[in-house]
C-alpha cells in the first residue's frame, strides 16, 4: 500500500486490496472511499462489492463514489460532501489516488486555501498546481 496522508481527516491511496483491509484498519482508518469504477484494469482489479464486504466485515465504513476522467460538478459536490460527514481518518482510493485527491482538492474551492490545498497536496506527491486557477 502507499497510503499518503493529505489532512488529518484524509489520505489517498492507489488500488487497494481485500489483502489490505486489515492494515488500513490497523492504521486507524475509519472509512474508505472508492473512486474507482469496477473494471478499469478487467478481472485483475478488485470489485467494490468485494472490497465493501470485506471493510464492513472488520467494522469499516466503505463508501463508493467510482468515476472515470475528470470529476464532474456532482461527483465534486459529493466527494466534499462524503469527506465532511464521513468518521474520520478518511482513506480515498483510486487507480493512482490522483483522481482522489483531484475531487477532494476542487471540493475545496472557494474557501480561500488553494495555496494550502496545492502545498498538502504537493507533501502528499500529487502535483495540483495546474488547479490554482480552480481554488
Amino acid at each position: 500500500m502507499d497510503i499518503r496522508k493529505v489532512t488529518e481527516r484524509l489520505s489517498v491511496s492507489p488500488q487497494i486490496t481485500e489483502n489490505d483491509l486489515a492494515a488500513i484498519k490497523s492504521l486507524g482508518f475509519k472509512t474508505i472511499l472508492c473512486n474507482r469504477p469496477d473494471g478499469e484494469e478487467g478481472e485483475m482489479q478488485p470489485k467494490i462489492i468485494d472490497l465493501k464486504s470485506g471493510a464492513e466485515d472488520l467494522g469499516l465504513t466503505f463508501l463508493a463514489l467510482p468515476f472515470a476522467g475528470a470529476p464532474s460538478p456532482e461527483v465534486i459536490e459529493q466527494q466534499g460532501q462524503m469527506i465532511a460527514a464521513a468518521d474520520a481518518p478518511v482513506l480515498a482510493f483510486c487507480r493512482s489516488g490522483t483522481r482522489s485527491i483531484t475531487a477532494w482538492a476542487l471540493s475545496q474551492a472557494g474557501q480561500g486555501r488553494g495555496p494550502e490545498i496545492i502545498e498538502a497536496a504537493a507533501e502528499a506527491g500529487y502535483d495540483l498546481s495546474g488547479l490554482a486557477a480552480h481554488l
